[in-house]
């Protein structure tokens, strides 16, 4: 069961691998599930696991670019906050008539490959300019270091909220969710 964060040599190795694992477990609580359990809002959030899952990938994409393009700023300036949080999965219509849970989990890797591949090529001294944003608010710069850090922060707050609100839904938790995932029996032998 691959629940466990692989091994890792070296800084920026055990940076990116983090950063995917928490994407990785988010995609997992997608397993599945059908359209409408993607759409439910079960919690007191106001998020379906659909709309969670829209934005870490859109997130971990967004930080891809940002790493890779330090130290110039990685965000497109032609984007409207509006369109930001539309496309970002905070808004009610963020789970589009396509998404399935197979295909989000397929975009949550590869947003966790891309995020990982930008990490490991950083210079994590480099200084990256900060977005205008409120949940940034009193910062200038800051290092790749401590972005892909923050990276990790930010995905795993989500890993965990993602796991509540797929327990509200069936009452399926991670250890199951992750043997599942992985083609595995739950419980396993001897439990």
């Amino acid at each position: 069961m691959p629940f466990l964060t692989a091994e890792s040599t070296g800084e920026a190795d055990t940076l990116a691998t983090f950063a995917q694992q928490q994407i990785e477990q988010v995609a997992t609580t997608l397993h599945g599930l059908d359209r409408e359990q993607l759409a439910q809002v079960p919690s007191a959030s106001g998020l379906s696991l659909g709309a969670l899952a829209r934005h870490v990938a859109f997130v971990a994409g967004g930080a891809a670019l940002t790493i890779a393009a330090a130290p110039g700023p990685g965000l497109d300036p032609e984007r409207t906050p509006e369109q930001a949080q539309r496309e970002g999965g905070l808004a009610p219509e963020a789970l589009r008539d396509e998404d399935t849970a197979e295909s989000l989990i397929e975009e949550l890797h590869r947003a966790g490959e891309d995020l990982a591949a930008a990490i490991r090529a950083a210079d994590l001294d480099t200084l990256g300019p900060v977005p205008e944003a409120p949940w940034f608010e009193g910062r200038t710069s800051w290092s790749m270091r401590w972005y892909a850090t923050h990276q990790i922060e930010e995905h795993a707050r989500h890993a965990g909220h993602a796991d509540i609100v797929r327990e509200s839904l069936d009452g399926k938790t991670a250890y199951e969710l992750n043997a599942l995932a992985a083609g595995q029996t739950w419980p396993p032998a001897g439990w």
